[in-house]
């Protein structure tokens, strides 16, 4: 039984398939990065630094794709690239939602409907970061901005009910998102509460002083 012909198909395949899977994986190990240090840059202000990453990442989204998305579906479907899209979602998205911009849809930024949700689940997280540097410096109106926000998002994710098949787990990312909300709900209220607190001793201490000098 000659088995020579077989073989090579088998091997010529398999090349073809892991010089994909080659170019695609690193790729995405790249568009991660890039996703992180651009969500980082947000945090610090440095919007000029996240617009050049947020385009390192999605480059590198693109180079993925098309090394593997059309001759090689199974790997283009095996995980790692739709991780990097979520990444880049939530970098996305909390650029925006920092800066007051209008949000990105998932076709203007080019990726599919789970890692988008699950993206955008991820970025109520970056929100509550937000909100704590924000209550540090006392800007109470910003932080309730992107408190509104980030309600805004969770209602639209409570209302995606599909299978976790469909929706790459989401019920597991909005559960966690819901939490974290709370939390910040929690401590922004608390925040709010002393700063009127301290608002109302400081105008009782300004009375008694007032009345002191009056009464002299």
């Amino acid at each position: 039984m000659d088995l020579t012909g077989i073989a090579e198909l088998v091997r010529g395949r398999f090349d073809a398939k892991m010089a994909g899977r080659e170019l695609a994986l690193p790729a995405a190990r790249r568009s991660i990065r890039a996703s992180a240090n651009a969500i980082r840059a947000v945090h610090r202000g440095d919007l000029e630094d996240a617009h050049r990453l947020l385009e390192q990442s999605r480059r590198a989204l693109a180079e993925g794709r098309e090394a593997v998305a059309s001759a090689h579906p199974d790997i283009y479907h095996a995980g790692f690239h739709q991780d990097a899209q979520k990444e880049y979602v939530e970098a996305s998205l909390t650029e925006a939602l920092v800066t007051a911009k209008p949000l990105p849809g998932p076709d203007e930024l080019e990726v599919e409907i789970a890692p988008f949700l699950n993206g955008m689940a991820e970025t109520i997280g970056e929100g509550r970061r937000a909100i704590l540097d924000l209550l540090r410096r006392g800007e109470f109106d910003e932080s309730e901005r992107i408190l509104d926000a980030m309600d805004e998002l969770y209602a639209l994710l409570v209302s995606v009910d599909y299978p976790d098949a469909i929706t790459g787990n989401l019920r597991r990312s909005t559960d966690v998102a819901r939490g974290l909300l709370e939390r910040t709900r929690g401590d922004l209220s608390v925040a709010l509460v002393q700063r009127n607190l301290q608002s109302a001793l400081e105008r009782l201490a300004q009375e008694i002083t007032g009345n002191l000098e009056y009464q002299s």
